[in-house]
C-alpha cells in the first residue's frame, strides 16, 4: 500500500499540463489506484513520469505505447473510464 505522502505526490502528478489527462487521472488514482495490486500502483506511478503528449496519443489510440506494462496500465485507465460511460 502505499503511504500517505506518495499518495499525495501521486495526486500531484495528476495535474497535468492538458485538461484532458488531468479529468483521466486523478479521478483514476481516488476511485480506482487502491484496488490495483501494488506492482500496477507502482506502474502507474511510472507512466505519470510520461510527457503529456505521449500520455494522451496513447490514451486516445492515435499510438500504442512500446513498453508493455506501461500499454496495460493505459488499457487499465481507459478501460475504467469506458465502463464508468
Amino acid at each position: 500500500m502505499f503511504e500517505q505522502k506518495r499518495l499525495s505526490r501521486l495526486k500531484w502528478a495528476c495535474r497535468r499540463g492538458m485538461l484532458e489527462l488531468d479529468v483521466l487521472l486523478l479521478p483514476f488514482v481516488e476511485e480506482a489506484f487502491a484496488d490495483l495490486p501494488y506492482e500496477k500502483q507502482e506502474t502507474f506511478e511510472r507512466l505519470l513520469t510520461c510527457d503529456d503528449p505521449d500520455l494522451f496519443a496513447w490514451i486516445m489510440g492515435h499510438q500504442k505505447c512500446d513498453d508493455p506494462e506501461l500499454a496495460e496500465m493505459v488499457s487499465i485507465v481507459v478501460n475504467r473510464v469506458k465502463a464508468q460511460g
